[in-house]
């Protein structure tokens, strides 16, 4: 791990780490544990949901480096990696806050604070219009659209929305 404090455009340089992966928070290189099965098998479900619905300007993608622009170039930088995007389908690469339509976190017992709270906030600061948290505590899944970053109810069951395009997700599907 870097001593110092990094830029995006400086961790980006570093390339992926042999140990899991990592996010910059303020400069800082964050390791992050691996999630586990069930979060990797109800990511993957969720996408395979999704996929169907999106209309033909988005695209999702998994588990990839965000670029939060909360820093000028340069200086220390947020770099998360969510579990889930929802981008502009021409986006390109690095991709960043203002590509992005929809971030989603699953939220596990080693995740939950700083997806509801941490990562709620910066994904507001970086203007993305829409944060969805679906919560794996079992036996029932939530889902917490914070769409203008006013938190609407816990969702069970099912998920319907219009914004930001028309989607309906069974969130019962994506436990194992």
């Amino acid at each position: 791990m870097p001593d110092q404090l990094l830029s995006v455009e400086e961790y980006r340089a570093l390339g992926e780490s042999d140990r899991g992966f990592t996010e910059l928070v303020e400069g800082r290189v964050v390791p992050s544990p691996g999630a586990g099965r069930a979060h990797t098998v109800a990511t993957c479900r969720l996408a395979g949901q999704l996929e169907r619905q999106l209309p033909r300007g988005l695209a999702f993608v998994l588990g990839t480096d965000l670029d939060l622009g909360l820093a000028p170039t340069g200086e220390p930088g947020f770099a998360r990696r969510p579990d889930l995007l929802i981008l502009d389908r021409a986006a390109g690469e690095p991709i960043r806050a203002d590509d992005v339509a929809v971030v989603v976190e699953i939220a596990t017992a080693g995740s939950r604070r700083t997806d509801y709270r941490v990562k709620h906030d910066e994904y507001a600061d970086a203007g993305i219009p829409h944060y969805w948290i679906v919560d794996l505590a079992a036996p029932v899944v939530t889902l917490v659209a914070c769409q203008g970053y006013r938190d609407a109810p816990a969702v069970t069951g099912t998920f319907t929305t219009d914004i930001p395009f028309p989607a309906e997700i069974d969130l019962d599907a994506l436990l194992e």
